[in-house]
């Protein structure tokens, strides 16, 4: 059986580096879905664990659990009161400004409309040779996404909003770069990876800074955009 790689554990908690394409648990519409993130770290701890939080499916990276239902309701407050800081990044279509806030409500399910704030920190902004809107080349950003609120999509829905998209997106980007880079990476993914988690610990107080490993697609990405992982890693903080 699939087992999820580790990045931290304690008596309270562990946090995984969640796959792309593996959903967090069963869905709530009662949907059967055989493996799941939970499903596989229960097995591996050899324990019933508790999601803190969630990941889309197509999203890969920092994922945690608690051991215990007392703890992860401890966290869920940290998150709710922006006392965890989230760091995600992903690809997106043009060239973006430096830094930004994107500060847009987003629409619920039942149609309500929410708050929502994302800071966005552009890495590197760099060119391919894509034809597309009447110009030779193609031009993107390699982006850090911190989260303030946590909506469903909301950094996808946020850079929709400001009409870059990013890529692999199949909900709400561009179809025809999305092509592109599966040709480019000869894989179809979302370019988005949850990279890090930085937090008080609930029960220690001890400072916890989580950063996810970079798998090898992203490498490819990064030798094409020119960009070290490993100064980037240092840069994210």
């Amino acid at each position: 059986m699939q087992q999820l790689r580790i990045l931290y554990r304690d008596e309270y908690m562990v946090i995984v580096e969640k796959p792309p394409g593996l959903q967090v648990h069963p869905p709530e519409s009662g949907g059967r879905v055989r493996v799941t993130a939970l499903s596989l770290l229960k097995h591996q701890m050899g324990q019933w664990v508790y999601p803190v939080h969630r990941l889309d499916r197509a999203t890969s990276g920092v994922l945690m659990f608690a051991f215990s239902s007392e703890i992860a309701a401890e966290l869920q407050a940290l998150f709710k009161s922006e006392k965890i800081w989230k760091t995600y990044v992903c690809v997106c279509r043009g060239w973006l400004e430096p830094k930004f806030t994107v500060e847009s409500p987003l629409k619920t399910a039942l149609g309500d409309l929410v708050s929502a704030k994302t800071h966005f920190d552009v890495v590197s902004r760099f060119e391919m040779p894509f034809p597309a809107a009447g110009f030779s080349r193609s031009r993107y950003s390699l982006v850090k996404a911190m989260p303030v609120t946590g909506r469903f999509h909301q950094i996808r829905r946020h850079l929709k909003h400001i009409s870059h998209p990013m890529i692999g997106d199949s909900v709400y980007g561009d179809g025809k770069h999305n092509r592109y880079w599966r040709e480019v990476l000869g894989a179809k993914i979302l370019l988005l990876r949850a990279y890090s988690l930085q937090f008080i610990h609930p029960r220690t107080r001890e400072p916890i800074y989580i950063y996810s490993r970079w798998p090898r697609i992203w490498h490819e990405l990064f030798d094409r955009v020119g960009v070290c992982p490993f100064l980037m890693e240092r840069a994210i903080t």
